[in-house]
């Protein structure tokens, strides 16, 4: 199981710098944009404030643009949520279907090693992306606070990584389900659930009547706006954000484990 593992680290190694480089690097360019405009920042604020259903989806009448901490949740907050949430469908999508699209599953199998543990080695590598992917966008957002001058909001850019971290666990566990139930990589399903899961939030925050369901959807709890602003997420975000990460990992295992891999 160890030799899968450090094999799928290996191979997934370069997508996994570009990603984490094209997220982090766009985000570290937003922070460092504020300083040239910072003049204008001012009045942006007051108006994009006052837009109502709009500055609700953004975080824009929750936290004022005008500081380098609401500049960051409104702007890099939006960046990192949806690039992750693509990062971690992607990643996922292929990570089991790839082997009978790419017909090696007949030597993967042919060793002495159990569905089972393929499941648990390809998801161990998942989590461990991810984690590597947070880790290395957090440093670019740090150093851009660092280039600036401004002292880091630690408590709250701790918030924003993990709670980013558990949603792309949650994109991810639902996308290695499809890949599980897929002889083929369905890539194009998984991205297209995280653009949806990412627009029912904009919806919900700008539909009155969507709003009491917000909690349903994984963006609900990683809104970085509330987050900066010391606004806590909505009751039951996070149970169900459990609930299905263990419930698809579960259907992943018997999925998998029962079903006829493609020759």
């Amino acid at each position: 199981m160890t030799a899968i593992i450090k094999q799928e680290l290996k191979l997934n190694l370069k997508s996994l710098l570009i990603w984490a480089l094209t997220v982090g690097g766009l985000g570290f360019i937003c922070i460092l944009m504020y300083t040239s405009m910072e003049g204008d920042v001012m009045e942006m604020a007051d108006t994009f404030s006052d837009m109502g259903a709009f500055a609700d989806a953004f975080g824009m009448s929750t936290l004022s643009i005008a500081t380098l901490a609401g500049f960051f949740a409104t702007e890099v907050g939006t960046v990192h949520g949806l690039g992750s949430a693509m990062f971690a469908a992607f990643f996922a999508s292929a990570m089991l279907s790839k082997e009978e699209d790419g017909h090696t599953g007949e030597f993967l199998f042919s060793l002495p090693v159990s569905r089972g543990k393929v499941v648990t080695a390809k998801a161990i590598t998942i989590l461990i992306n991810l984690i590597i992917f947070t880790a290395i966008c957090g440093a670019f957002y740090v150093l851009g606070f660092a280039c600036l001058g401004e002292e880091v909001p630690a408590k709250e850019m701790i918030r924003f990584l993990l709670c980013m971290l558990l949603m792309n666990i949650e994109v991810a566990a639902i996308s290695y389900l499809i890949s599980a139930t897929a002889s083929k990589t369905r890539m194009g399903l998984a991205l297209g659930i995280a653009l949806i899961i990412y627009t029912y939030d904009i919806m919900g925050r700008v539909i009155p009547d969507l709003k009491d369901y917000l909690f349903i959807g994984p963006f609900s709890y990683v809104n970085a706006s509330e987050i900066f602003a010391g606004i806590a997420p909505p009751g039951g975000s996070f149970l169900l954000a459990s609930i299905v990460i263990v419930a698809t990992i579960v259907a992943t295992f018997i999925c998998y484990t029962r079903k006829d891999l493609a020759s």
